[in-house]
């Protein structure tokens, strides 16, 4: 484990919401299928289920995306500003089945806020661990998804398996035809 768990959950869970969006297709279209998106990454805490609410996860998606794009000051200045907006009080707390793990707001605050901010902390790990070379997009061609590597020998190429895959049927396909049998 390169990450606190909660630290590699709050990477993850950045990456996805990030993901969430692409190719002209809108993944989070409704406040439903928010709701849904918060349940798989079992977010706790308060919620609005109203436009509002997804109007500033979506502000925070594009926030978040640019991070996979930035140097480390870019990121660095990412982090501050959502640290800074979201109130950020760190704690240590326990629940569900989950061990100690820290929370950096009040579980009253607005989701994008508590999203936000513990997409910052996760992030400040990761800058203070000198790995955003961790911080990627995927490697297969047509997909411009953002992953995180967490893999001991820093290799992960694809976002999924699909993606990798694609890429390594293409790649086979390639030599076989540069090669034909005789």
């Amino acid at each position: 484990m390169l990450f606190a768990h909660d630290t590699e959950m709050g990477l993850a869970s950045a990456a996805a919401l990030v993901n969430t969006t692409g190719d002209g297709e809108e993944r989070l279209p409704d406040p439903a299928a928010l709701a849904a998106f918060l349940d798989d990454w079992q977010f706790t805490g308060s919620r609005a289920g109203d436009a509002a609410e997804l109007a500033a996860v979506h502000e925070l998606r594009s926030v978040l995306a640019a991070v996979w794009d930035a140097d480390e000051d870019g990121v660095v200045t990412v982090v501050n500003r959502l640290l800074r907006e979201g109130n950020a009080l760190p704690q240590l707390v326990r629940h569900d089945d989950w061990g100690y793990h820290v929370h950096a707001t009040e579980s009253e605050a607005p989701v994008a806020d508590r999203w936000g901010v513990e997409a910052a902390m996760a992030l400040a790990d990761v800058v203070r661990a000198g790995a955003l070379d961790r911080l990627r997009r995927c490697a297969a061609s047509g997909c411009d998804d953002v992953l995180v590597d967490l893999t001991k020998n820093a290799s992960r190429r694809f976002c999924d398996s699909t993606c990798a895959n694609r890429e390594h049927v293409a790649a086979y396909r390639a030599r076989r035809a540069a090669d034909p049998p005789m």
